[in-house]
C-alpha cells in the first residue's frame, strides 16, 4: 500500500496551498516536510529531487512530482475531480485558468513594495468585482446546479472556494453582490473533508506574516 503523499515546501501558503486544498477536499491525508533553511532547499536540489530546481515538490505514488499544475492535474484525475469527459475537462480547465490569474495577483501581493500596495489592492478589487466573480456567478445562474461543471464536485469548485476565502480576507464586502457564489462557498465548506480542513489546527495555512515572508525570502534567496 502506498504511503501518504509527502509535500515539500516552506511552512506557508505560496504555490503549495492549492495542492493542500485539493488533497484535503478529496479526503486524502498527507505529510509535510518543511523547507526551513536555504540548505534544506539545496539538499533537495543536489539529491536530484527537483526536476527544475524548484518547489513545490510532492512525493506521491512512487513519483517525485514538480510543477504545481502537473501536480494538481494528477491529484484531480486520481480522485475523480476532473469531469466525466473531455468537454467537462475543457470547461474545468478554462475556469481554473481564469481563477489562476486572479490567484496569482493575490499571491504576489505580499511581495509588492509598500508604496505600491494600496494601488495594487485597488486594482485587484476592481478585477474581482468587474471581471472574475461575475463570470462564475453567471455560470452558476446559467445552469442552476450546485456545482460549476457536470452537477458534481470538481477541482473547479474547490479552487474557486479557496480563492473566495482569499477574496474575503482582502475585503469581505467584495462578495456582497454574488449570492450564488456565497452559497457555493457555504456548500463546499460544509462537505466533511473540507470542513475538517477549515478547522483550527489543520494543515491549512494562514495569511503570511512579515516574519514568515522574510524567512521565505532567505530560504529562496530572494532579495
Amino acid at each position: 500500500m502506498a504511503g501518504k503523499p509527502k509535500l515539500h515546501y516552506f511552512n506557508g501558503r505560496g504555490r503549495m496551498e492549492s495542492i493542500r486544498w485539493l488533497l484535503a477536499s478529496a479526503g486524502v491525508e498527507f505529510e509535510e516536510k518543511f523547507i526551513e533553511t536555504p540548505e534544506d532547499l539545496d539538499k533537495l536540489k543536489n539529491d536530484g529531487n527537483l526536476m527544475f530546481q524548484q518547489v513545490p515538490m510532492v512525493e506521491i505514488d512512487g513519483m517525485k512530482m514538480v510543477q504545481t499544475r502537473a501536480i494538481l492535474n494528477y491529484i484531480a484525475t486520481k480522485y475523480n475531480l476532473y469531469g466525466k469527459d473531455i468537454k467537462e475537462r475543457a470547461l474545468i480547465d478554462m475556469y481554473i485558468e481564469g481563477m489562476a490569474d486572479l490567484n496569482e495577483m493575490i499571491l504576489v501581493l505580499s511581495l509588492c513594495p509598500p508604496d505600491q500596495k494600496e494601488a495594487k489592492i485597488a486594482q485587484i478589487k476592481e478585477k474581482v468585482t468587474d471581471r472574475y466573480l461575475p463570470v462564475f456567478e453567471k455560470v452558476l445562474k446559467s445552469h442552476g446546479q450546485d456545482y460549476l461543471v457536470g452537477n458534481r464536485l470538481s477541482r473547479a469548485d474547490i479552487h474557486l472556494v479557496e480563492l473566495l476565502y482569499y477574496v474575503e480576507e482582502l475585503d469581505p464586502s467584495l462578495m456582497a453582490n454574488f449570492p450564488l457564489l456565497k452559497a457555493l462557498k457555504t456548500r463546499i465548506s460544509n462537505l466533511p473533508p473540507v470542513k475538517k480542513f477549515l478547522q483550527p489546527g489543520s494543515q491549512r495555512k494562514p495569511p503570511i506574516s512579515e516574519e514568515d515572508l522574510e524567512k521565505a525570502r532567505k530560504i529562496f534567496r530572494i532579495k
